[in-house]
């Protein structure tokens, strides 16, 4: 019988990408699955996908109060809440100084504020039970600079370190906290970008099955692929200059810079990614050029 078999796990962000994946691995690994996400519509679509037993539900992560909803839910439905994946999130691209304030608020709001929501309600739910499981999806470019990026690696930077101050935290407890740092993923989220030299671009059924086995057999940290951690470890140890000139010789420092707009724009459309008003080019502008 599989470890995670009779489980019950809550997955945000589960209406698409790696939150839609994972749920899918997680159901067939046994599990008691509910995915949360702000698209109601595409929430209950995706469950109805993954079958009768997986539990769809409306989730705005960046309020206590839908989150706390939402676990009420899953507990009276589908029992103890065992395990809880935080994957949803946000990234818009480009020059930080074009990025508008709003859209640096909604990361910080979605990434860091909701994913320490769901930890906060669910460890409440745990800790008294001395049993469970908090994993929290950063990213490598929590770890590494991402050029094009600022919010998002700052927001995955603080996803790694709560992970990892909660773990020691509540160490003892019988509560298990993982972090799972993919690299170039294939989502919405690197829509009109391209990939990094010689660095793989992994699918959303590649993270969940790390997901999955970090569930399954307890670690803090997972890389996916593995070969990044490796590279991350290497970065740490042989200083900035190593790294940097990495980045060049792989032009990752440009991966999040140049970026195809018009194939992005529906994503930037659903997040609500805008440009600082007074740094978009206006009307007496366009009449010089």
């Amino acid at each position: 019988m599989s470890p995670l078999s009779g489980r019950v796990v809550l997955v945000t962000g589960g209406a698409r990408g790696i939150g839609h994946a994972t749920a899918r691995a997680l159901r067939d690994a046994g599990a008691r699955v509910a995915i949360g996400d702000l698209d109601e519509q595409a929430t209950r679509d995706a469950a109805a996908a993954l079958g009768p037993d997986v539990l769809g539900l409306a989730l705005d992560v960046t309020d206590p109060g839908s989150f706390a909803a939402a676990i009420d839910r899953v507990e009276e439905e589908l029992g103890p809440l065992d395990a809880l994946v935080n994957n949803a999130g946000i990234m818009p691209l480009g020059p930080f100084v074009d990025e508008a304030d709003s859209t640096a608020e909604k990361v910080m709001q979605v990434n860091v504020l909701g994913a320490m929501t769901g930890m906060r309600l669910a460890l409440r739910r745990m800790l008294p039970r001395r049993r469970g499981h908090v994993v929290n999806i950063a990213s490598v470019a929590g770890k590494a600079p991402a050029p094009g990026a600022v919010s998002y690696c700052a927001s995955k930077a603080a996803v790694v370190a709560m992970t990892e101050t909660a773990r020691v935290e509540h160490r003892g407890s019988g509560i298990e906290f993982t972090c799972v740092m993919p690299s170039f993923t294939q989502t919405d989220l690197i829509a009109g970008t391209t990939g990094t030299r010689f660095i793989r671009t992994v699918t959303p059924e590649d993270v969940a099955a790390g997901i999955v086995d970090a569930l399954a057999d307890p670690r803090p940290d997972v890389y996916v692929p593995r070969v990044v951690g490796s590279a991350v470890r290497a970065n740490q140890l042989l200083g900035r200059r190593f790294r940097d000139a990495t980045a060049r010789a792989l032009k990752a420092d440009r991966t999040f810079l140049e970026i195809d707009q018009a194939a992005r724009a529906g994503y930037d459309r659903r997040i609500g990614a805008a440009k600082q008003p007074e740094l978009v080019r206006g009307a007496d502008d366009d009449a010089e050029a």
